[in-house]
Order: C-alpha cells, then sequence, then structure tokens
C-alpha cells in the first residue's frame, strides 16, 4: 500500500467544476485500485471531458436513463457503462446543477503490472492500458464499481494527487460521430501510454 500513501486524495471539490477543467488537471493524477490484497495503480494521461444534453458525443445527449443517471449524480463518483463489450471508466464531473463526467482514456502503470499483464493475457507493457478498454481489464473495473466514490481511501478506485505538473496536448475526441466544435481530449505528451499519438 505504499503507493497509494504518495499523495493526498482528490476531494469532490476537485469535480465540482467544468470538465474541461477536471479533465485537464486528472492528468499526471494517480488512479488507484484495491483488489482484495492487490493494489493496482498507474498515472492517469489521457482524459476525454463530456457534458450534457448539448454535446451529441455525451451519454447523457438523450437525457437520463437508467444506465446513465449518474452524470446527474454528485461529483466524484465512479460512472461504468459498456460500449462492444468493454468497460469504460468515468468519474462524474461538472458544475454545480449541471451534467456531466470525464473519460479515463489511458494511464502509465506503477504498480501491480505482473497482475495487469495477467489480467489482459499480454506481455507488451506499452500495450497494457493505452486505451480505455485496455486499462480497465488491466484494473479488473467493471459494473461493481459503478456509483463508487472514487474521493475516499475506503473506495475500491481511488484517485489521488501526485505533484506532477504535465505539458498537456489536445485533440477532438476518439471514436465519436458528432463532435462540439472543441478539442476536449487532453494527453500527456510524449507519453508512451497514451492510446493515439
Amino acid at each position: 500500500m505504499r503507493f497509494v500513501s504518495r499523495g493526498s486524495i482528490l476531494d469532490r471539490r476537485f469535480y465540482e467544476r467544468d470538465q474541461e477543467a477536471v479533465a485537464k488537471e486528472l492528468l499526471g493524477k494517480r488512479l488507484i485500485r484495491r483488489v482484495e490484497t492487490h493494489v493496482l495503480a498507474g498515472l492517469i494521461v489521457e482524459t476525454e471531458a463530456y457534458y450534457g444534453l448539448d454535446d451529441p458525443a455525451s451519454r447523457a445527449y438523450q437525457g437520463s436513463k437508467k444506465y446513465n443517471k449518474l452524470m446527474w449524480d454528485e461529483p466524484g463518483r465512479a460512472f461504468i457503462y459498456n460500449v462492444h463489450k468493454y468497460w469504460m471508466l468515468n468519474i462524474v464531473a461538472h458544475n454545480p446543477n449541471q451534467v456531466g463526467a470525464v473519460l479515463i482514456r489511458a494511464i502509465e502503470p506503477k504498480e501491480g503490472i505482473e497482475t495487469m499483464k495477467r489480467n489482459r493475457a499480454i506481455t507488451k507493457l506499452f500495450n497494457l492500458t493505452s486505451g480505455p478498454g485496455k486499462l480497465t481489464i488491466a484494473l479488473m473495473i467493471d459494473k461493481r464499481v459503478n456509483g463508487d466514490l472514487v474521493t475516499s481511501c475506503k473506495s475500491k478506485l481511488f484517485v489521488t494527487d501526485s505533484g506532477i505538473k504535465p505539458e498537456i496536448g489536445q485533440s477532438h475526441r476518439i471514436g465519436v460521430t458528432k463532435d462540439l466544435n472543441k478539442k476536449l481530449r487532453f494527453f500527456i505528451k510524449g507519453n508512451k501510454y497514451v492510446s493515439r499519438r
């Protein structure tokens, strides 16, 4: 658990802001997953911001449904949904009384790497968590953590500060058919674990 103690946990106020700001500032933070006695952790290196009813690429675009209602919930909760048989890890983030979330697209693995490799049945490190579906398999993230608060060290999934101030790149979001006229994908420049450079 030594990795967990290296930074303070990000509290709700961090996520209770505009999604773009949260998506940018999550870069370089530590994502930590606890599975029984194992700690699986890495640095967040790629994110995407998603808004509400006016964002055609957002899960909230068609209004509140059973599967997406967490996007209207309190900031700082894990929001997990499935795309093409892969779980997507999002963290609810928005200004008060708004709607939205940030997708975690990639991490740089730092702890529990051998367990992650077994989970993905691969040996190539740079391919381990370089994409949203890859990282959820590696970290054993699925619907069971949907709705969990990532702002508590008692959770099985949480995010801590690292003190890292990375150089940030940005682009339009990946894999969306309709997008806002704004670049809402953010990544650490030069990082080998970014899904698409």
